[in-house]
């Protein structure tokens, strides 16, 4: 395993900081989970109005497997006393606490870097580490999904602006984490030295919505927001099939894809009426192109249309449902689901992370820890050297 020999210490709550630590477990680093008595709040994360209702803790399953759990009380010296020999012998340090929250449970790197000189400290924050907003509780939802124009941007003409939905911001920014930690690691390797690194929901809201920040910023005009049967681009939109599949056009290079699709419809002669000739005119005319698409493309099942559509190189996707995407045998085959045995569930699926490393064999998963299930054996390697 890549990380076999790593230890990381995570002392984060939910998703942001946690499930980059969960990444660095999937490639066999030792994460130890540090909770609170109460224990971790994500843990009670799927009890909230209107999640899906289940048996079964998937948020925590899915965010804190192949961890060991180890409760300590950090308002209490003891509690940060154990913490500090953890740190002494660790790789990586993850917070998501505040920075005030920090610095009131000497928990900063200023506290800790002097502890270990080869400790990785990785902070999570949700609006970054200066400034006014600093000490702003942040989750995906409102520093990734609302802060960062996403949110606005994700509607149709006339519409309301969508929700995100569960971990929709923290799982990406936890790649982001994850890739700080893994730069800071190689060049530990090159200076002997550990360092801290950061990043932000805001600031990955603001990336992954760069492509229409960069316009604004570039003072670009925006075309205001249309709905489906009369956006600009019948070309790039969603359709219905007689079997009530919704499938996903994606025809980028227009004129030469319009082409394709026209012939795979049965209707070759499309391209060449002057309404639909090129962008401006198919623009112009969307309504009527996406009346003669819906009509076309509901006249037949899916099935037919997959094998369509890959003889005349269309580019399209289902627009599958959570059911359709748990069992979609492409993700399956490719290890993007996994199946693994829980103590108390039986066979399970899961979500495996999306990094994959020629040759290497990722950590099977493990159940998720119950809460200071591995307290004792941990301050027991502790009191006895162990690594």
């Amino acid at each position: 395993m890549i990380l076999e020999g790593i230890r990381v210490v995570d002392v984060a709550s939910h998703i942001f900081g946690p499930a980059a630590a969960t990444v660095m477990s999937d490639f066999g680093a030792d994460v130890i989970k540090i909770e609170p008595p109460r224990g971790d709040a994500h843990r009670r994360l799927a009890k909230n109005i209107p999640l899906p209702v289940c048996d079964i803790d998937y948020c925590w399953e899915l965010d804190n497997r192949n961890k060991r759990s180890v409760v300590l009380d950090l308002a209490q010296p003891e509690g940060r006393e154990n913490l500090y020999k953890l740190v002494r012998k660790a790789d990586v340090f993850v917070t998501n606490y505040l920075p005030a929250v920090l610095e009131r449970l000497r928990l900063t790197y200023d506290h800790l870097g002097p502890l270990n000189s080869r400790l990785v400290y990785a902070h999570a924050t949700g609006y970054g580490e200066r400034s006014e907003e600093r000490n702003k509780p942040g989750f995906d939802l409102t520093a990734y999904w609302g802060r960062s124009g996403l949110m606005e941007c994700v509607r149709n003409g006339g519409m309301d602006p969508a929700m995100s939905v569960l971990g929709m911001g923290d799982h990406p920014s936890a790649m982001t984490l994850f890739g700080a930690i893994m730069l800071a690691l190689y060049d530990r390797e090159r200076t002997g030295r550990g360092g801290k690194v950061s990043s932000s929901l805001a600031a990955n809201g603001a990336w992954t919505n760069s492509g229409l920040l960069q316009a604004e910023m570039c003072s670009a005009q925006f075309y205001p927001a249309k709905t489906r049967t009369t956006t600009y681009n019948p070309l790039i939109n969603h359709y219905v099939t007689r079997d009530g599949k919704r499938i996903l056009l994606c025809l980028l290079t227009a004129d030469r894809d319009f082409v394709r699709l026209s012939h795979a419809l049965g209707c070759p002669e499309l391209p060449e009426q002057t309404r639909f000739a090129d962008a401006a005119s198919r623009m112009k005319h969307s309504a009527e192109l996406v009346a003669i698409l819906d009509e076309l493309i509901g006249a037949r099942d899916l099935a037919d249309w997959a094998d369509t559509f890959a003889r005349h190189e269309v580019t399209w996707s289902l627009v599958q449902t959570l059911k359709d995407v748990a069992n979609d045998k492409q993700l399956i085959e490719n290890e993007i689901i996994v199946e693994f045995d829980h103590p108390r569930y039986g066979r399970m699926r899961t979500v495996n992370s999306p990094i994959f490393v020629h040759g290497v064999k990722k950590v099977a998963p493990r159940a998720a820890p119950e809460l200071g299930a591995d307290t004792a054996a941990v301050l027991r390697e502790l009191e006895e050297g162990n690594d």
